[in-house]
């Protein structure tokens, strides 16, 4: 009997380390942590650092104004471990910038938009931080309590940028609601 509860022990302890080491195991996976996949993401996007790229309108939805005809650039510089900034052109119009930071609360995405002289518009800085549903490659950005200040429509508004795996393209979307009203998609194959 006191064999059986010996073995009974040995086998409990054994298979409670067991669990943890593969707790501890699956915790220390890099790929698998909200903070790891948007640093990865950001990584990606410094990737591109240096280089300017073409894209398009790829939708946009009826009723809403059209920019289809307009020649898109952005154009990724500023790539530091903490951030990277990617100016957007539209045809003449060279007053916004994206803005991507890592700050103590996760990923954020912010929208800088500047006169001619440089100064700030009105509604400037808006954005919000990443979910924790995004990847390496796609993560997505709710509006935050600053950009339901200053967008005081009540529009529920939630940015997403997507990365193909194989860095062919970015895609710039934005959502109303949880519906994509607008999507540009910038070919990242051939640098200008």
């Amino acid at each position: 009997m006191r064999k059986l509860a010996l073995l009974v022990l040995v086998a409990t302890v054994a298979i409670s380390c067991g669990s943890s080491t593969q707790k501890e195991k699956s915790a220390e996976k890099p790929c698998c942590s909200v903070e790891n996949t948007q640093q990865a993401f950001l990584k990606n996007l410094a990737s591109l650092c240096g280089k300017s790229f073409v894209g398009r309108e790829n939708f946009t939805v009826d009723g809403r104004d059209s920019w289809a005809h307009k020649k898109f650039v952005m154009h990724v510089t500023v790539c530091e471990n903490d951030r990277v900034y990617i100016p957007f052109h539209l045809d003449e119009d060279r007053s916004r910038t994206w803005i991507f930071i890592m700050e103590e609360k996760g990923l954020r995405f912010r929208h800088d938009h500047r006169h001619e002289d440089g100064t700030p518009e009105d509604q400037t800085l808006y954005g919000g931080y990443a979910d924790d549903s995004g990847t390496a490659f796609i993560q997505s950005f709710p509006w935050d309590d600053y950009t339901k200040e200053i967008l005081a429509d009540g529009i529920e508004r939630m940015w997403r940028i997507i990365i193909a795996e194989d860095l062919s393209t970015m895609k710039y979307q934005l959502h109303y609601g949880g519906e994509l009203v607008f999507e540009a998609e910038f070919d990242l194959t051939k640098p200008i």
